[in-house]
């Protein structure tokens, strides 16, 4: 009887080393996985792409202002005619679209530059603060978008509002009137991601919310920026005190159905357009793995 000897495989052998070595190569190569919109990166060889967040959030926020105006301008206007009125003066129900177009010039670049700052803000904050910090930084980046907005929604608002109230015809001679009576300072005057039923949902109620409580406010801002060269009101306080002694404290409430109406609604479009936007976008971002195809 020969010797004993071990029969090998060579086939087997070589499949398995091949397969051990595909393996390891399969475990080395990257996944590419498809970052969040404005998503940051804690990777020093990877910096935040603050650029491709502004973008989209420029074009997301812009979208979501230019349908939310068109949509519910009529109300607005409504609001605003209340509001102005005095004693039992009528409404005019009659061109409610009055100065839309001047105003949508104002909108756009105002809702692009609010998302614009506060994606990018609210992003870098998240990674800096804790998590049961979260709502301080949306506040933190909520503020800093309305500031920077304001710097054109305030003119928009003042021209727009005394477009409404037949002041003028156009968003052009409206301008350049208060700018030659008034000063340019006239223009000043005053952790899942939701889908988007409910995106629209917590729009509605915050808007609406928020604009039933902040209607005195609005009414003052009204009352100060169409009286316009009389200087009815020399400020917040005397504005405050006139209207309650000549109209009575519930003249402060003036418009509040269509106010909570119009913002209840523009919440809830304005941020399901937002979210819905912002996700097509994230949508045709190239992934890692093409990147590097690419370079």
């Amino acid at each position: 009887m020969g010797p004993l000897t071990l029969a090998v495989n060579s086939e087997s052998f070589a499949g398995a080393s091949s397969s051990d070595a595909c393996s390891k190569k399969f475990q080395n190569v990257p996944m590419a996985k498809r970052k969040p919109f404005a998503s940051v990166s804690m990777q020093d060889d990877k910096p935040f792409d603050f650029l491709r967040t502004l973008f989209e959030g420029v074009i997301a926020g812009g979208t979501a202002g230019v349908v939310v105006e068109t949509a519910l301008y009529p109300i607005d206007t409504i609001k605003t005619r209340l509001q102005a009125a005095r004693g039992g003066g009528k409404i005019v129900l009659k061109g409610l679209y009055s100065g839309l177009a001047g105003n949508l010039a104002g909108v756009l670049p105002a809702s692009a530059i609010f998302v614009g700052v506060y994606e990018p803000t609210k992003q870098k904050l998240l990674k800096m603060f804790p998590e049961n910090l979260s709502a301080l930084a949306h506040f933190t980046a909520g503020a800093c978008g309305g500031i920077a907005a304001s710097l054109i929604r305030v003119p928009t608002e003042v021209v727009k509002q005394r477009m409404q109230t037949g002041q003028f015809t156009s968003a052009s001679a409206a301008v350049r009137l208060i700018a030659a009576k008034e000063g340019f300072k006239g223009l000043y005057a005053a952790k899942r991601e939701l889908n988007d039923p409910e995106n629209a949902i917590i729009g509605a109620f915050a808007g609406a919310l928020t604009g039933a409580i902040t209607t005195p406010l609005d009414v003052i801002k009204t009352r100060l920026m169409v009286q316009g060269s009389a200087n009815q009101y020399k400020g917040i306080v005397d504005c405050v005190q006139t209207i309650v002694r000549e109209e009575g404290p519930p003249a402060l409430l003036k418009g509040i159905g269509p106010r909570v109406l119009w913002i209840g609604i523009g919440g809830s479009i304005f941020f399901g357009v937002l979210e819905r936007t912002k996700r097509l976008l994230a949508q045709r971002r190239p992934t890692v793995g093409e990147d590097t195809k690419q370079d």
